[in-house]
């Protein structure tokens, strides 16, 4: 080999060793940064997926209680009904008798 394809080769490999250790930093930098943005859009991920999870048991209807099953006679039965029934029937005529307000008083601009 020549000399001055000598001198060439050490050139170039010293100016690769320099800018070696340079991009080396720069890409452990750069893939830190990576790993970091990843991890945030994991974090976010999961506290949206926790958020609808949470919002999504907060809407759901309340489990309700099984009714008691009443252990009434037919006769006790039958005289909770006509009670019922009358205390309906009350509501319905005080209903139909109460007064409507009536709107042929003074109105705003008449005053």
């Amino acid at each position: 080999m020549k000399m001055r394809g000598l001198r060439k080769k050490i050139r170039r490999l010293e100016r690769r060793l320099r800018e070696g250790p340079q991009k080396l930093a720069e890409l452990k930098r750069s893939l830190e940064v990576a790993e970091a943005v990843e991890t945030l859009k994991a974090a976010r991920k999961s506290f949206a997926s926790d958020a609808a999870a949470r919002i999504a048991e907060a809407r759901k209807p309340a489990a309700r209680k099984a009714k008691r099953k009443l252990n009434l006679s037919p006769e006790r039965r039958a005289q909770l009904a006509a009670a019922m029934k009358a205390r309906w029937a009350a509501k319905r005529a005080a209903e139909a008798n109460a007064v409507e307000p009536s709107t042929q008083g003074p109105t705003l601009r008449e005053i």
